[in-house]
């Protein structure tokens, strides 16, 4: 279930990015989230941004780890 989630994310990304660009968005956000916020999400997140490195400025933040990590 989790590959097929990520082809469809991948898709659906790969449809959009070149009009929000074209549009000139200068930013898009996108959230993954799951129960613990500590295994797919993290991991999906990361391969995302892999994903599309090349051809965008890409930046991901671990927002449930981070706040675990400070208390």
């Amino acid at each position: 279930e989790t590959q097929k989630f990520l082809e469809k994310v991948l898709d659906l990304l790969t449809f959009m990015l070149p009009y929000y660009k074209r549009e000139g968005k200068s930013q898009l956000v996108i959230a993954i989230g799951c129960t613990g916020g500590q295994h797919r999400s993290v991991t999906l997140a990361e391969y995302i941004a892999k994903h599309y490195k090349n051809d965008y400025l890409t930046h991901v933040s671990h927002r449930d780890i981070e706040r675990r990590s400070r208390h």
